[in-house]
């Protein structure tokens, strides 16, 4: 890049949006490498739209601060056809029209979990966690993470740079291990009345609120002193089990702390799978709303262990490099990376 003043040097915008909220930020492209100078957050659905946040956002932004030449919004949503409808919002989203609102040459909108993709390469070690130490090539990348759901992308790199490919993987079909995965499944079907389980109804954080439920039911759980709470998150969909569940493990309560090491056991087989199914030999990343929260269990046995039982391919999964994504903003500083992108591949940043 060309030597520039503060005031000339292109400043990127990055958002990441959600039903329920947004962050919207510009970065500049520092020797260090990108720094955030402007941050903030808003609830969605007190727009109309996110075209005027867009214009309130960078109408606002301090002075000494360039308006952005280009932008990527990560949305929770698919996009498709260079358009996005977003999840929980009656929001219909289009790259040239938000591109017109905020006044910038380029923006385009990405998955909210896939554009992690694109910051993966450029984490800094307080940003995530090795789990795994191992090789890394320029070979394909994959993520999945535990949230509500369970998210997956994949990137590859190509003529054009690294690219995300979407992914719905966290909706395949879940595979029992063993006698326990066997009698859980059989279980959750009946519960959720489904004749197909995917994988997400149990790697994920409700997936971990199902697996207490499920142990709760029992007879031998019947004075437990979390069964009501159970009982209220299945029948009314109220109260937060999956956080009461994490905290009486970590207090060591004995069905809670069996409750999350089934998780982590499946948790890690699904890690496993994707790294087979992507052979990202350029690195295997778990991210996700409980990635950070769940970090000992993460770089336990409990996960690794079912990870690398691959077969004639543990030695292949014992060797990659297995790292978690810790950082709560990583999804709009991959936003700021792949706007990086889009200005490197117009020469604005040549």
């Amino acid at each position: 890049m060309s030597v520039q003043t503060a005031m000339s040097r292109p400043t990127l915008l990055a958002g990441d949006m959600g039903g329920t909220k947004t962050l919207l930020a510009i970065y500049s492209l520092e020797t260090h490498g990108l720094q955030q100078q402007h941050l903030q957050r808003y609830v969605s659905a007190e727009w109309p739209s996110l075209e005027p946040m867009l214009e309130s956002f960078l109408k606002e932004r301090p002075d000494g601060i360039n308006a952005p030449t280009h932008g990527c919004i990560a949305v929770a949503g698919p996009v498709r056809n260079r358009s996005a409808q977003i999840t929980n919002l009656p929001w219909q989203l289009q790259e040239q029209t938000l591109a017109l609102a905020a006044g910038i040459e380029q923006l385009e909108l990405v998955n909210d979990f896939g554009v992690l993709i694109y910051g993966l390469p450029h984490l800094s070690d307080d940003q995530q966690v090795v789990l795994q130490a191992g090789a890394q090539d320029d070979g394909p990348l994959a993520i999945l993470g535990a949230g509500t759901g369970l998210g997956m992308a994949r990137g590859q790199t190509g003529d054009q740079g690294l690219q995300a490919l979407a992914s719905e993987g966290g909706h395949r079909e879940f595979a029992p291990r063993n006698d326990q995965e066997w009698e859980l499944a059989c279980w959750l079907k009946a519960d959720l009345q489904v004749e197909r389980l995917s994988i997400e109804r149990i790697v994920s954080g409700t997936g971990l609120g199902h697996i207490a439920n499920w142990l709760l039911q029992k007879p031998e759980a019947k004075d437990h002193p979390l069964r009501a709470a159970a009982q209220n998150w299945r029948q009314r969909q109220t109260g937060d089990l999956p956080a009461l569940v994490s905290q009486s493990a970590a207090e060591g309560e004995p069905l809670m702390h069996r409750a999350r090491e089934i998780w982590l056991a499946a948790y890690g087989a699904a890690a496993g799978d994707l790294a087979l199914q992507e052979l990202c030999s350029g690195g295997l990343w778990v991210g996700g709303g409980t990635a950070a929260k769940q970090i000992d269990g993460l770089r336990s046995d409990t996960f690794l262990e079912p990870m690398r039982a691959k077969g004639r391919f543990k030695q292949f999964i014992s060797d990659l490099q297995v790292t978690a994504v810790i950082d709560p903003e990583a999804g709009l500083f991959s936003a700021a990376c792949r706007a990086r992108m889009l200005a490197e591949s117009s020469g604005r940043l040549d």
